[in-house]
């Protein structure tokens, strides 16, 4: 299966993910569902951040998951609330939204869901998958 597969099936095809990427643990991007635009900056923060379980940053200052584009034409990072961190995943929320980044020994999987999708569900498929994919060593 190609990494857009699992994207494309295995994240948005549940219908509980609404954005979703897949990213090599140095920051490039594998596989990434239609305008959602995570940086190879983001990611290594996020990698960092599970590399060395140094998280005071995320809880003071938020985490930033993917770019938007302004009114005035500008691309603007999307700012979230750190929830927690629960073994290989972190939780992360702002307002009706959030996502769920789960690390596996060579790539971050990011998975957004927004207003109408609960959290929970969203985070058990990306754990889902993300448990696959450290079972296939990846």
């Amino acid at each position: 299966m190609s990494w857009q597969s699992y994207i494309d099936q295995s994240l948005l095809g549940t219908g509980q993910v609404a954005k979703a990427a897949i990213h090599g643990l140095d920051g490039s991007a594998w596989a990434t569902s239609n305008g959602f635009k995570v940086t190879a900056d983001q990611v290594l923060k996020i990698v960092n951040a599970f590399n060395s379980g140094t998280l005071a940053e995320f809880y003071t200052s938020g985490m930033y998951i993917g770019t938007e584009t302004t009114e005035s034409g500008t691309e603007q990072e999307i700012k979230y609330k750190f929830i927690k961190q629960n073994g290989k995943a972190f939780y992360v929320k702002e307002g009706d939204t959030g996502a769920c980044v789960f690390k596996t020994n060579t790539c971050l999987i990011i998975a957004v869901y927004e207003d109408g999708m609960q959290a929970g569900n969203c985070n058990d498929v990306v754990e889902k998958l993300g448990e696959y994919l450290l079972e296939c060593n990846f």
